[in-house]
């Protein structure tokens, strides 16, 4: 696109927006279609058909020939399955093309051929997609065309969820139903009908040269390097953050906003984040769902433009060894449908009492599900990222800030918050620089659950990760933790109200007080410390996964119909069976680079230094120095070959290990990943030993440093 760029005139062009439903619909259906996406309800099967012919004709005005149910199944990645317009052609041979209600409403996918974890079996094939109404369809223009994406949600045949939009969207009405009930508590009078919870989902990523990543199988096949020495430079000098977006990757960066505007997205920031070929980009936050939707469009565009400019996009948490990992922070916040921020503080946030009870209901929730939090946020690749001082630790903890947490000690110490820690301003010391008024609290990157102001961030969520089970789990905790606020407030009657109020307030801070923590999340100090207050650490995926099936949370998913016992055991089984295939993968991956092309590498290069030592001792010189090095190539040779023997052994005696996949991923995680270790230790070292026309594949300076 060349010329001045006009945000305003191509901002969700791709988007069929209620502005449009309302141009291209009957006033009488736009009304139902609003009424339904802002109450609930079905669409009558007439105004379905008109809203469908609307839509696909807005479609193919756009040069769209097909269109798909667009969803998201359990494997963390979007699906679509795309049907032409065409229909059979009239008695006079011209094609029609049609799109009717029914088509819109629903599809069908094979439910057996995603993950289902024993939910539906090979020959129970039937799958459901359903129209999510509440978020607006839109184009995907690639290769294959001018697609109409429809929204949906998946279930089985017998009405389970296999997706991550619908518990996610049942977790918001069961947000909804708790908040407004708070909401009463303080406003009875309120015109607010539902509270609504917004995200925005901060987007890290690394770029890199295409053909340097097609030389590279570990890549490839698992998304990161298994293999691969650190490079001379990695990110001590701090030089890449917020540092001069190089032209290869603006470049990019500017073809990516062009097309997420396009769709609806509202990308707002981006910049270069900590490791060298790392980056961020943050949008401005929405309705949850729609961000979670929004998020995934990133996530595939960002993939899409990079092939464009001969560049690869690596989502993958932990890409390269020794350098930071990417992760996605979940910015979450409620407001009501009039725009209230039931998160917002004030001025005078010791007097807001309708803050302290929610930001007490907060603080009972993680507490109470700090398990089920840490889950929501585990997956293969984040293993290699939580806890390792460059995102926040395993340890899941509520970071308030000094002025909140001064009040919740006040509340709790005395029933009252008389006094409040006031910010500060900030003097430069320089005469034409304004002084500028101080936040009253700094900010603390290692924190997992921060307070920023007027929203929570959700810091441990991994880079390639859907944001629907981190939100999804933060909606029904919070929710379970106002319900029982209401039920105790409300049953004290009009008269009790203010006491039960400053009650709850001051019993669930005092209860759960153990969670905030403003320290260094990074430090050996704070493991002993979380360990004292008997906060829980789990330090990999499948320590966590057995949190999904506790009693604990089957009541909190089942009592809101956010999940049942049959979908909680079912994703139970389908993490651990993720845990082993990732690993299996990655453990094949080494065996087959390591075989064919790394050892062989080294071997040639040995070969030579053998010929040269013979040459040099023949010619009666001093053969020390090759020699020397032959000596020190052989014996990592001689690491290495051993270790890939190991890891084969291992790797099979995993493939045994059946019927028990809890039993099963504890192996790959306490046998196969250390032997992958083994195995790497060795060929790392032999990197930097060979001559590099000898070492087959590109190595960390060639991938970081020369985008």
């Amino acid at each position: 696109m060349s010329g001045n760029l006009n945000i305003e005139e191509i901002f969700a062009q791709n988007v069929f927006t209620m502005e449009k439903m309302r141009e291209r619909l009957p006033k009488k259906a736009y009304e139902e279609v609003a009424h339904v996406r802002a109450h609930g309800g079905q669409l009558s099967a007439a105004t379905a058909d008109v809203v469908a012919r609307a839509m696909k004709d807005w479609a193919v005005e756009h040069g769209a020939t097909h269109y798909t149910h667009w969803f998201q199944p359990l494997t963390g990645i979007t699906a679509e399955k795309h049907d032409s317009f065409v229909t059979h052609p009239d008695e006079d041979g011209r094609m029609l093309m049609d799109f009717s209600g029914k088509e819109l409403i629903k599809g069908e996918a094979d439910a057996s051929s995603f993950p289902s974890g024993g939910l539906r079996s090979t020959f129970e094939a039937r799958g459901y997609t359903v129209w999510d109404i509440t978020s607006p369809a839109f184009l995907k223009e690639d290769a294959t065309g001018v697609i109409l994406c429809v929204p949906t949600a998946f279930c089985s045949y017998k009405g389970e969820a296999l997706d991550k939009k619908t518990p996610l969207l049942r977790s918001m009405e069961a947000l909804s139903q708790q908040a407004m009930r708070i909401v009463r508590i303080f406003h009875p009078d309120t015109a607010a009908t539902k509270v609504i919870p917004s995200v925005g989902a901060e987007q890290e990523y690394f770029l890199i040269d295409r053909s340097k990543y097609l030389k590279r199988k570990d890549l490839i096949f698992s998304g990161r390097t298994l293999f691969g020495a650190p490079a001379p430079k990695g990110q001590e000098l701090e030089d890449h953050y917020f540092g001069v977006i190089r032209e290869r990757v603006g470049a990019f960066m500017k073809d990516l906003n062009i097309e997420l505007w396009k769709l609806g997205v509202t990308a707002k920031t981006q910049h270069n984040e900590v490791a060298p070929a790392q980056h961020e980009l943050a949008p401005v936050y929405e309705t949850a769902n729609i961000a979670m939707d929004h998020n995934q469009l990133v996530m595939e565009t960002m993939k899409k433009v990079a092939e464009r400019h001969n560049l690869r996009c690596l989502l993958h948490e932990k890409p390269f060894a020794g350098v930071n990992g990417s992760g996605k922070h979940d910015n979450w916040s409620i407001s009501t449908d009039t725009g209230m921020n039931l998160l917002d503080p004030g001025e005078t946030p010791n007097e807001n009492v309708q803050f302290l009870l929610v930001l007490a209901c907060i603080m009972k929730a993680v507490d109470t599900h700090a398990d089920l939090l840490r889950r929501s946020a585990s997956n293969v690749g984040n293993d290699l990222r939580l806890g390792a001082n460059e995102a926040p630790p395993a340890i899941v903890s509520i970071f308030l800030g000094s002025q909140l947490e001064d009040v919740v000690r006040q509340l709790v110490e005395t029933g009252e918050a008389r006094s409040l820690l006031e910010a500060s301003t900030l003097h430069t010391g320089v005469s034409t620089v304004p002084d500028l008024h101080m936040d009253a609290t700094d900010r603390n990157r290692t924190s997992p659950f921060a307070f920023t102001g007027n929203k929570f961030e959700f810091r441990m969520v991994g880079s390639s990760d859907s944001i629907g089970s981190p939100t999804t789990t933060i909606n029904a905790i919070v929710a379970e933790a106002f319900c029982e606020a209401a039920d105790r407030i409300e049953a004290a009657g009009e008269d009790g109200k203010e006491q039960a109020v400053h009650d709850v307030i001051k019993e669930f801070m005092t209860k759960h007080q153990r969670i905030i923590f403003n320290g260094d999340g990074y430090s050996e100090a704070w493991i002993r410390e979380a360990r004292r207050r008997g906060l829980p650490n789990y330090r990999s995926m499948i320590d966590s996964i057995e949190a999904l099936t506790t009693d604990k949370a089957i009541r909190l998913y089942e009592r809101f119909g956010i999940y049942n016992r049959a979908e909680l055991e079912s994703r139970k089984e389908i993490l651990y069976e993720t845990y082993i295939k990732t690993i299996n993968i990655e453990a094949l991956t080494m065996i087959d680079m390591a075989s064919r092309e790394l050892l062989p590498a080294a071997l040639g290069y040995s070969r030579e230094l053998a010929e040269t030592v013979n040459a040099t001792k023949a010619a009666g010189a001093d053969a020390s120095v090759a020699a020397t090095l032959l000596r020190d190539i052989n014996e990592y040779l001689a690491k290495a070959t051993g270790a890939l023997e190991g890891l084969k052994w291992k790797e099979k005696e995993g493939q045994v290990i059946k019927g028990d996949v809890k039993q099963q991923a504890f192996f790959y995680r306490d046998t196969v990943v250390p032997a992958m270790a083994e195995l790497r230790a060795p060929i790392d070292k032999l990197e930097t030993m060979v001559d590099r026309a000898y070492w087959p594949v590109p190595v960390y300076s060639d991938l970081l440093f020369e985008v």
